[in-house]
């Protein structure tokens, strides 16, 4: 069975900060790919960030300049700095995990059960 954990979110005010991670834990025998989407109230969830395992990273037009992410392999973390921030920020924010928990098996997807960033203007 496989967990990923998110934590860090909470209520900050425009132009703040506030750093999320995601912890996956479970029998994993590797990660690829690792990502954070969001959802705002009547709104589909959306990409925020995507990193591989090697490193390659791929943003929103929205996050940019604005967000970084990075994760500890030896770790299976994710994180999600998150800079700058704005009003429209705000969402449920989710972390994904493409991941394989045996050598020749296949790769599935896996989901935190997210963690709320509001923030205020």
């Amino acid at each position: 069975q496989v967990q990923l954990v998110e934590s860090g979110g909470g209520l900050v005010q425009a132009g703040g900060s506030l750093r999320l991670s995601c912890a996956a834990s479970g029998s994993i025998f590797s990660i690829n790919t690792m990502g954070w989407y969001r959802q705002a109230p009547g709104k589909q969830r959306e990409l925020v960030a995507v990193i591989t395992r090697g490193g390659s990273v791929n943003f929103a037009d929205s996050v940019k300049g604005r967000f970084t992410i990075s994760r500890d392999n030896a770790k299976n973390t994710v994180y999600l700095q998150m800079n700058s921030l704005k009003p429209e920020d705000t969402a449920v924010y989710y972390c994904n995990a493409e991941l394989r928990q045996t050598r020749w098996g296949n790769s599935y997807v896996y989901w935190g059960q997210g963690t709320q960033v509001t923030v205020s203007s």
